[in-house]
Parts: structure tokens; sequence; C-alpha cells
């Protein structure tokens, strides 16, 4: 397969890739490997967590554990108190935090304010509500965090055994172990150095859901394809079909983009494509019609091309 275009263009525009890894029809079909990066390399994925915490609650989901999407958000934290006047808190629905749609009281991501609590689900759910509009899109990470305390509640079990269980496991990927960080140093380490693999949690041992997972490039394959078979996986369902269509359908827009339940909507990029994407380029790009999944890692790179016009204008023409 002819990959010179390609090679030129992660050279000369795309320099933090380390891996790009494809399959069509279940099948690898290209696999290369850049600084230093290697088929089994776990490298930090950034958002693209938020994508298999997607996933988790759609497992919820299917065992009952989870009435529906439209359950609030504070029916999973009944010792949670809600400060005197605050009312929007109290109609925001798991659908709101999936879909990016509920409102916060801050100005800008208050990274240290959460990651420096000693529980971060606890501190993001101080930071729900305010004076915002239920409905308007509004990308938050910190907010992702309430929904690994949502499953913790629902499942009686932590975001990792119940990850383990019901998808690394039966996908055969490595379970990550658990790495805490202390202050914002180490939180900037992991990020920069992509010098430890496993899966960042909270001073509680609460799974990130909004970041902090480490993945290879062939196990996010192993994840697209999962959507690619609607849920089976070695001839058992995993995850209902209902749920993979759901979550990656459009349930609202960001400038030009869709999104779904924690996936993009690509339909204005490629008609039935979506993707779990993350900062710094990486991705699961799925595509029903062509049987295609694409995995694209990269290291930290302050505002990072997005992969998406890399696969169209120059993997699609190598690979269809």
């Amino acid at each position: 397969m002819d990959d010179v275009n390609l090679m030129s263009k992660i050279t000369s525009e795309y320099s933090n890739i380390t891996g790009v890894a494809i399959q069509k029809n279940g099948v690898n079909v290209y696999e290369k490997y850049l600084k230093g990066g290697f088929a089994e390399k776990a490298v930090h994925i950034f958002s693209v967590t938020k994508s298999i915490t997607s996933i988790l609650v759609g497992m919820a989901l299917d065992q009952g554990a989870i009435s529906n999407v439209d359950q609030k958000v504070l029916e999973f934290f009944p010792e949670y108190r809600v400060k005197q006047g605050e009312k929007t808190i109290q109609n925001i629905t798991l659908k709101n935090l999936l879909t990016m749609t509920a409102p916060y009281k801050y100005k800008s991501e208050p990274y240290t304010r959460v990651y420096g609590s000693e529980d971060w689900t606890t501190a993001a759910l101080d930071l729900l509500g305010g004076r915002g509009e239920i409905g308007a899109f509004r990308y938050s990470t910190v907010g992702t965090q309430i929904i690994s305390g949502v499953i913790e509640y629902a499942t009686g079990k932590t975001v990792m055994e119940y990850a383990k269980e019901k998808l690394f496991s039966p996908l055969s990927i490595r379970y990550p172990q658990p790495i805490f960080i202390a202050n914002k140093e180490e939180h900037l380490s992991f990020i920069k150095e992509q010098s430890k693999e496993g899966w960042i949690v909270d001073p509680q041992g609460v799974a990130s859901a909004g970041w902090g997972l480490t993945l290879c490039p062939k196990d996010m394959l192993k994840i697209g394809q999962l959507y690619l078979n609607r849920g089976i996986w070695d001839g058992k369902k995993l995850i209902s079909e209902s749920w993979i269509t759901e979550s990656t359908k459009a349930q609202t827009n960001w400038n030009e983009y869709a999104y779904g339940y924690l996936w993009w909507n690509l339909d204005q990029h490629r008609k039935g494509c979506f993707a779990a994407m993350g900062d710094s380029g990486n991705i699961i790009y799925c595509d029903p019609k062509e049987q295609v999944v694409i995995a694209i890692t990269g290291s930290f790179y302050p505002r990072a091309k997005l992969s998406l016009n890399l696969i169209r204008d120059q993997i699609y023409p190598m690979i269809c």
C-alpha cells in the first residue's frame, strides 16, 4: 500500500502522530508507528476517554442499572445537598451530561479546582447548574466527571471494575492500572510526557470520565469494530444496537459538527460516519458503510490539528 503522500503530510503537518492503524471489513490493512510508538504502546487518548465512558453508560442501561437517559442527575447522588436557592441543577438530566447541554457555574473550565480536590465528582457537581440555559451546547471535560459517579452509584462497582468486566476483558484489552496524580505538576507531566500507562483516578479511586485513559492503537480498533459490529463481539452481544445508534447520531450541534452521547457525529464530514475524538489528533474513526475503522494516536501538542482532514484527504484515497 503506497503511503508516501500520507507520510509526507504527517511529517509536515501532523508531526506529533505516533501511530496509524486501519481495519477494513474486520481485517488489518495498514499500520505505521512513529516517534517511538508501536502496536501495543498505550498512549493518553485524551477525550476519546469520553466515548469509552459513553459505552459504559449504555451497558448500564442495557442491564437496567440506569432506567433511561432522562433520569435527573441528582437521582444518582441522594446524599448530595443542593445549596439554597439553586433550582437549575435539579432539572439537569443524564442526557444533558451526555450531549454537553448542561449549564455550569464557570466561564472557563476550572481544571485545577476539580482535579486538585479530594473528590472530583463532588467538585464537578458543585459547578453544575447556575444561571445558564439547559439545552445549550457547552463542551465540558470537568462536567463529564459526574458521569463516573453515575456509573458507580448505578452499578455498585467502580468505573474501572465495570469497564474491566463489561468491555476490556471481553475485547481482550489490557486492563489499565489506576494512576494517581497528586498535584498540577504531575497532571501536566502525565499529559506531556506520555510516560505512564493506565487510567487517571481521583484520590477516592474514581476514574476520570473525560480524559486520562491510555490505550494502544490495536485496542482502539477493537472499540471501533465493536460499534461497526453493532455491539456483537465473538458472537456475544456486549452492548445494544439501539444504544450505538442513539449515541452516535446527532443529538445537538456545535459549530459545523454534530454531537451524540459523548461521540461525534460526522455526517457533514462523511455521511454515516462517527468518531471518538481527543486532543492532539487522537481518534477512533468509524465508517459503517465502508466497514472501516481508523485509529490514530498522537502525543500532546498544543493546538494540534484534528485528524479528520488527514483521514479524508490522505487515508481514504489510499484504502478505498
